[in-house]
């Protein structure tokens, strides 16, 4: 039954993404806004489709920050980079540079205000990261970056990537954790998806100035809140 959910869920998702990333192409002449529009008038499209076809949905605790801000995600799937479009006010998200690289997509995604990083590209590409940063920043936009740098499986706690406290010293901006456990139900490999409900936890914000090691220490620790170890394994096979 999972199978046959996710099947019609993928057919249902990826055949409306057509439409709405040609119609973000055909309004971009018009300006940045339309585009912003059309992108979060798709993640609302994909909230609809994860709840209704794979029985998914979201519930939030604690907080969510307004303004400019550095929100620093737990990431697990795809689920939480289109939720974070609806939960906060036009985020710029930090993503890896092979998704810019997407014929249309990856133009219209810029277009948006996403930040491409090539993770592989150290000092080079924290500074192009930095100056596509500062436009948000001077727009009152939350910046959402994943500091672990990828996609983990449940219980998994790798260590931050540099490009974080890069960001966070640069700019001088509070930070807001964010702990989620979306891989339970949307796992990292593997094709089925599982009902059920996607807690997104936002800590309290931690103030800007702190030393590395703190930032570092104290972000690692709440975006891993809701985490346990094996919990991939915990969930057994899928139907």
């Amino acid at each position: 039954m999972n199978a046959l959910r996710t099947l019609a869920f993928s057919i249902a998702f990826y055949g409306g993404t057509v439409l709405f990333v040609a119609t973000a192409a055909l309004l971009s002449p018009f300006g940045r806004t339309p585009v912003q529009k059309v992108a979060e008038a798709w993640a609302r499209y994909h909230r609809r489709c994860a709840a209704g076809l794979l029985g998914i949905c979201t519930r939030l605790e604690g907080a969510v920050p307004t303004g400019a801000v550095l929100v620093a995600c737990k990431h697990q799937a795809m689920f939480e980079t289109l939720e974070v479009v609806i939960i906060l006010c036009r985020p710029q998200v930090v993503m890896k540079s092979e998704l810019a690289r997407i014929p249309v997509w990856g133009w219209i995604a810029r277009r948006y205000g996403m930040i491409p990083v090539d993770r592989a590209g150290g000092a080079a590409a924290l500074r192009r990261l930095m100056v596509q940063a500062r436009e948000a920043v001077a727009e009152g936009r939350p910046i959402v970056i994943f500091p672990e740098g990828t996609r983990v499986a449940p219980g998994e706690q790798p260590e931050l990537q540099p490009g974080f406290a890069g960001l966070y010293r640069a700019f001088n901006l509070p930070v807001v954790p964010v702990a989620l456990d979306s891989g339970r139900l949307w796992p990292r490999h593997g094709f089925t998806k599982r009902s059920g409900v996607v807690t997104m936890r936002f800590g309290a914000p931690i103030p800007p100035g702190l030393p590395r090691r703190e930032i570092e220490a104290r972000v690692h620790a709440a975006i891993n809140a809701l985490e346990r170890p094996g919990a991939e394994r915990e969930l057994g096979p899928q139907s």
